[in-house]
C-alpha cells in the first residue's frame, strides 16, 4: 500500500510525504507505483524550474520520498499552492481509481 501525507499549514501545503509500494502489479509493471512516483517527482522538479522553490528532499530505495517547503516570500508560496494543489489532485484522483493501493491523507500542522 503507498501512503501520501500532505501536510497542511496556515499558508497552505508546505509538504508532502509518501511511503511504500502498491503492490498493484509486479515491479517494473505497477502502473499506480509509477503514477505516484511522476506525480511526486514532477511536482519537486516543477517547484524548481516552474516557480524557483528549491524544496528540502528526502529519498531512499525503501519507497520513500518526501519533500518540505522553504520559506518563501507570499508570491513564491502562490506560485507553490498551484503546484501543491495539482499534486493534491493528483493523489486523490488514484485515490479514489485505486483504494486497495493507495491512501491519502491530510495532516493539518499546529502553530
Amino acid at each position: 500500500m503507498i501512503s501520501a501525507i500532505l501536510y497542511q499549514g496556515t499558508d497552505g501545503l508546505t509538504a508532502c510525504r509518501i511511503t511504500g509500494h502498491s503492490g498493484q502489479a509486479e515491479a517494473g509493471r505497477d502502473i499506480v507505483c509509477a503514477a505516484v512516483s511522476i506525480l511526486g517527482c514532477t511536482c519537486v522538479n516543477a517547484l524548481e524550474s516552474v516557480c524557483a522553490v528549491i524544496p528540502e528532499i528526502t529519498e531512499n530505495e525503501d519507497g520513500v520520498l518526501a519533500f518540505q517547503l522553504p520559506e518563501m516570500t507570499p508570491e513564491e508560496n502562490a506560485r507553490a499552492q498551484i503546484l501543491m494543489g495539482a499534486l493534491k489532485q493528483g493523489l486523490t484522483d488514484l485515490t479514489d481509481a485505486y483504494p486497495h493501493n493507495v491512501t491519502l491523507r491530510i495532516q493539518s500542522l499546529s502553530h
